[in-house]
């Protein structure tokens, strides 16, 4: 089953549901003909669309909103804040070609900043699916939780089975190791071909995939902190708002001292190219991950032995 085919099925079983679009239909292509009466496309107009989709929710539907991430979460964004997160409406954001997704577009359709502007909105929750598997497993619930809610959609092939959905709830891939690694969204995958290279050399990692960015599986992650102070956040975003400010308000939250390597794009937008060649280009590709990870932890034992030798 593909992401069209769920929320067809979705919309059959709960007239409610209702899909909307600026006229971004690529994952829905087929819809209009199919639910006519429960499909609306307001055009190039992402102010509008979410106007509408609010109204909706105030009438008792549930919209599920489509339109590009860089253009829903900024061009639109005091609408979301004020028409969907201040009266907390059930309105579901699906933004399209978020981070590496966007490939080839420039700058100007790059959405890298858009979880810091997503969680800065009460009541606004959010999901960074890992890939098509983990999409489709969590559509159902996200669907019937009645509160507005943010995800970044992504088809990719899984690399894994994933376990079912449950909100705030992060899913854990190994039990210990020499470093934690929290990721999200787009690059699961190839972090988590990452950790069967590094595991061929001898090193094991844990890696938590954050499945929803908000709420966040702060237990899980307080855990993995107390277990292991080499820790490092692997997102498609920026280095701040994103998954490496989460983890270190975290931290500090709890009064706890780590040492944090964030692979992100820091400040910086990336080389528009095709998602293979972007890994590649940004340093992201599952090859590059393993080896930052093992400088990382390896410059850290590093330190260590320079520190106790002087002791």
């Amino acid at each position: 089953m593909n992401y069209e085919e769920k929320i067809l099925e979705l919309c059959l079983k709960d007239k409610r549901v209702n899909v909307l679009t600026a006229e971004n239909r690529a994952s829905i292509r087929n819809l209009p003909n199919i639910i006519k009466d429960q499909f609306i496309d307001t055009g190039i107009n992402e102010q509008s669309l979410v106007g509408i989709s609010s109204g909706l929710a105030l009438r008792g539907r549930i919209p599920i909103v489509h339109a590009l991430a860089a253009f829903l979460t900024m061009r639109a964004f005091e609408f979301i804040r004020t028409d969907i997160g201040y009266p907390n409406l059930n309105v579901k954001l699906v933004g399209n070609f978020a981070g590496f997704l966007s490939e080839a577009n420039g700058p100007t359709h790059q959405a890298i900043e858009d979880i810091s502007l997503m969680r800065a909105i009460p009541n606004m929750n959010i999901f960074c699916p890992a890939d098509i598997d983990d999409l489709l497993k969590a559509l159902p619930t996200i669907i019937n939780y009645n509160k507005p809610f943010y995800i970044r959609y992504n088809d990719l092939p899984a690399v894994v089975e994933h376990e079912e959905f449950a909100l705030g709830k992060a899913e854990v891939f190994g039990n210990n190791g020499e470093a934690v690694v929290f990721v999200y969204g787009t690059l699961f995958g190839e972090t988590y071909k990452a950790k069967s290279i590094l595991e061929k050399e001898g090193i094991q990692i844990k890696l938590v995939n954050l499945r929803t960015i908000k709420p966040i599986d702060d237990i899980e992650i307080i855990r993995s902190l107390k277990l292991c102070k080499t820790v490092i956040t692997i997102e498609d975003h920026y280095k701040n708002g994103g998954l490496n400010s989460i983890i270190s308000e975290i931290a500090t939250q709890e009064k706890m001292i780590i040492d944090l390597l964030s692979l992100s794009l820091g400040n910086n937008f990336f080389m528009p190219a095709r998602f293979k060649d972007v890994l590649t280009y940004e340093g992201f590709n599952a090859t590059q991950i393993a080896k930052r990870i093992k400088e990382f932890i390896k410059e850290k034992e590093r330190k260590f032995n320079v520190e106790w030798s002087n002791v």
